[in-house]
């Protein structure tokens, strides 16, 4: 039987970190948890599930307290996770299954929901690394958003970690941290480019965000997924600064790297919206069509490969007159939502037309 260290790195995390360690406890055979200086109550919560508790100083990179609190564990296989994610009790008993199972392994990836409705359906998800062989002396990079370097016998699983935000997220915080290393002369990774380029966009920061993503889809050493992922962020940059034309150019320039995204696709069809119908209802058709697939390690958004294109093109189709097709796709956005106001709003307009013109 496989045994398993869970590693929290932690700073003022009270509110949350006793409702993901009650999860924990269920199925680790160790806890291990690094404080890089709680002035909270994060300490002594944590005392109550584990004696392993150490201290870090904090230096600005994730990687060096991730690190410190792997060296820290004694089981077989590590795993991570934040203090405000969450585990629901199916998850619970599918790492428990895993876990015992007879199949060896190095790495495990397991899915990470980010955003999700109000009943819990993901909106934003991708896989990430979760469970690592000790043994194997696997390491973190990069100060933010740090990450670990797969090889071995890699499993991808059906199981989901959600991350609930706490809602005291640290505002600038990663920029800063990478503004400071440019400052002192370090040479940004390529993913390190593609991740300062982001939270430029996220700061409101859209021309240096522009000339950061450019910089970055210019290099040579780039993930594919990045790419991608960079091209839709550079798009939307455009946008914040009423440069649609750009916007469309760099949207149709990720079909380079692989067959076109749903989220692209419906962002082309956001901006035709304005401009012209019929190609507005082209790209969302084709999201439509877009297989959702989270193996291949980039951001899933699973609305925009039914939802969002289904109540788009109920609009689309209505404005254009055509009221059978329009009806065709509010039934089906309802069938993915059917309490969003949108689609309530929807369902009112085709009781009338119903009944006004038969409509089935």
């Amino acid at each position: 039987m496989k045994t398993l260290s869970v590693c929290f790195i932690v700073k003022d995390e009270e509110e949350v970190l006793e409702r993901i360690l009650e999860k924990v406890k269920c199925f680790a055979d160790e806890i291990v948890v690094v404080d890089t200086g709680s002035t909270d109550r994060t300490v002594e919560i944590a005392k109550k599930y584990t004696d392993k508790i150490f201290f870090f100083e904090w230096c600005d990179d994730f990687s060096k307290a991730r690190n410190f609190s792997f060296s820290k564990a004694t089981c077989e296989y590590l795993m991570w996770l934040d203090a405000d994610d969450y585990i629901f009790p199916k998850d619970i008993e599918k790492i428990k299954k895993f876990m015992n199972e007879d199949e060896e392994f190095d790495v495990a990836y397991f899915k990470y929901v980010t955003n999700f409705d109000k009943n819990f359906k993901p909106t934003f998800i991708f896989e990430r690394e979760r469970i690592v062989r000790r043994e194997m002396n696997f390491k973190w990079f990069e100060p933010v958003h740090e990450v670990l370097v797969p090889f071995g016998k890699i499993v991808h699983k059906d199981i989901e970690i959600y991350h609930f935000k706490s809602g005291k997220e640290k505002t600038g915080r990663n920029l800063k941290i990478y503004e400071n290393r440019i400052k002192m002369g370090e040479q940004l990774s390529a993913r390190a480019e593609f991740y300062y380029a982001r939270e430029l966009y996220f700061n409101g920061f859209y021309e240096k965000a522009i000339a950061t993503f450019q910089s970055f889809l210019r290099r040579g050493d780039a993930w594919v997924e990045n790419r991608i992922e960079a091209c839709l962020n550079l798009a939307n940059c455009y946008l914040a600064i009423n440069l649609k034309d750009e916007a469309l150019k760099t949207l149709f320039s990720s079909f380079v790297y692989d067959l076109p995204r749903a989220e692209i696709l419906c962002k082309i069809g956001e901006i035709y919206f304005e401009q012209d119908y019929k190609k507005a209802i082209y790209y969302y058709e084709l999201a439509l069509k877009s297989p959702v697939d989270t193996t291949k390690g980039g951001f899933v958004f699973p609305d925009f490969h039914n939802f969002t294109p289904a109540l788009q093109l109920c609009v689309l189709y209505y404005k254009l007159g055509d009221f059978k097709k329009a009806y065709k796709f509010h039934k089906m956005s309802k069938k993915f939502k059917p309490n969003h106001p949108s689609v309530q709003y929807n369902e009112k307009v085709f009781e009338r037309l119903r009944k006004e013109q038969g409509i089935d």
